[in-house]
Formats: C-alpha cells, sequence, structure tokens
C-alpha cells in the first residue's frame, strides 16, 4: 500500500537515505530541508514526484507554516518521521533567544507533530529521532536561560523527544503510533562528521531502522516504546523518562514553548 510520508532533515545522511529508499518503494515522499538548493537537488536524484518544503527549524513560525503548507494540500499523512537534528553548531542561539539544540531537536517537531495530528489517521505513525545519548532534562536551560555544552544539549534535547514521545503516546491511546528510535550510533552523517570527526559507520544501518519504525508490523503495537537500534531491540530509555514528575515538568516547558 502507497502511503504519504513527512520526512524532516531529508536533505543530509539517514533522512536522505530514508527518503529515497521509501520513494523507491513507491511511497508518496515528502522532503523538508532548510536549504532550497539541496532540496532541489534531493528531489531531482529521487523516483517519483517528491514535494519538497522549505523551513528552518530554529524558528517556530516557519515550522507552524510547514505544517500549514501540508494541511493546505493533505487529506492525510500516514506517517511523520522527525528525523531533523543538530549537535554541533556555530550558532547556539535561535533567534528567539532559546538553545538551538533543543528547538530543531525537540521543540519543533512537537509543535509540527501536535498541529499535523488532525490529518494523520489512528493507524499512522510518528517516527522521532532519539540516540543512545539521553540526559535529565535541565528545565532553565529547556527555556533557554542557562547555557550548555554541545553534548549536554544534545543529551537533554534527545531525552525531550523520547519524554514527549511517550506522553503523546499516553494522550492519544486511538493512535497514531508514537516511537522514539536510536537509529545507531556514530552513523556516517553529516551531524557525526562534523560534531566527532569520524566517518562513521554505514548509514543504512539507520535508514534501515526508520523504514521498519514506519511501515513494519512489529512497530505496529510499540506506542510510546522506545527502540535502540545499538541493542536491535526495544529498550528502557534513560531512568529520567520514567520519572513522573520530571516527565510532566519537561511536557509544560515544550507545550509552552510551542504555543500551548
Amino acid at each position: 500500500m502507497t502511503r504519504t510520508i513527512l520526512i524532516t532533515g531529508a536533505t543530509d545522511g539517514i533522512g536522505r537515505l530514508t527518503a529515497r529508499t521509501l520513494a523507491a518503494e513507491g511511497h508518496k515522499v515528502l522532503l523538508h530541508g532548510r536549504s532550497a538548493d539541496k532540496l532541489a537537488a534531493v528531489a531531482r536524484d529521487m523516483d517519483g514526484d517528491p514535494e519538497t518544503y522549505l523551513a528552518d527549524f530554529a524558528r517556530l513560525d516557519e515550522v507552524a507554516a510547514l505544517a500549514g503548507a501540508i494541511l493546505a494540500r493533505h487529506e492525510t499523512l500516514d506517517v511523520l518521521i522527525n528525523n531533523a537534528g543538530v549537535y554541533k553548531t556555530p550558532r547556539t542561539r535561535t533567534p528567539a533567544g532559546l538553545d538551538m539544540r533543543f528547538v530543531v531537536n525537540a521543540i519543533a517537531p512537537y509543535l509540527l507533530t501536535r498541529t499535523l495530528l488532525p490529518i494523520l489517521p489512528q493507524d499512522g505513525r510518528v517516527v522521532n529521532l532519539s540516540s543512545a545519548a539521553q540526559a535529565p532534562v535541565d528545565l532553565a536551560a529547556l527555556r533557554g536561560e542557562v547555557a550548555l555544552d554541545d553534548m549536554g544539549a544534545y543529551a537533554q534535547s534527545k531525552l525531550a523527544i523520547t519524554i514527549w514521545t511517550q506522553e503523546l503516546a499516553r494522550r492519544h491511546p486511538e493512535g497514531p503510533v508514537f516511537v522514539a528510535v536510536n537509529p545507531g550510533s556514530l552513523l556516517a552523517s553529516k551531524m557525526v562528521k562534523e560534531g566527532f570527526g569520524v566517518a562513521g559507520n554505514d548509514l543504512r544501518i539507520g535508514a534501515d531502522i526508520l523504514r521498519r519504525a514506519a511501515l513494519s508490523d512489529e512497530f505496529a503495537e510499540a506506542s510510546g516504546r522506545y527502540f535502540d537500534n545499538d541493542r536491535g531491540r526495544f529498550a528502557q530509555p534513560h531512568a529520567a523518562a520514567q520519572d513522573a514528575r520530571h516527565a510532566a515538568s519537561v511536557m509544560q516547558a515544550i507545550g509552552d514553548l510551542a504555543g500551548g
């Protein structure tokens, strides 16, 4: 069955390879990126007739506009893959003064998902990019009140997206499915090359698990769960995700920053 699938951060790395894989299988792929030139190049290099959407995830107004554009063109979105992310960046603050890592990795995808929920069917899926690097969230850092180093902000932002994955699953027991996925540590992405200075492992490791999470039966009843591809199985995220008070405070802060 052909599905309509939105992939954020689809101009590089795992997102690009996942998009190419899904398009080659005949799915309707919607590509997001923040570079018009890269988006056009990726679309030209892909099967089918992919749609392209431009937005800078550091700007929540552009994320809201992206969601609006998709709502205007589509009555149904079967799968949303929240792949866009940042680790090391020369500019660590957004124009609104928030931490870039928290905004791009956790708050922007939350806003996008929440806005697109009306067109995600009960059997649809939201696949969120988590990481093996997770750490309890400093609420002051999440709100942009204190600065963190690259790894601190990245690890906390990845726990934040894992927390809201499980929390939205609880709020929507009827569906869609919400899953958080660590696609694999140190894969050969632009983020890994720039952040760690290593070539990285085969990107197909990550693209394969994102495809499985989006389409396979093994994830159909996995809403709210975390899949660790380093271990090749569902696993428990950082213990802080199971702390009800911590999770509630993170959700409140993300909701406030995303506009309700």
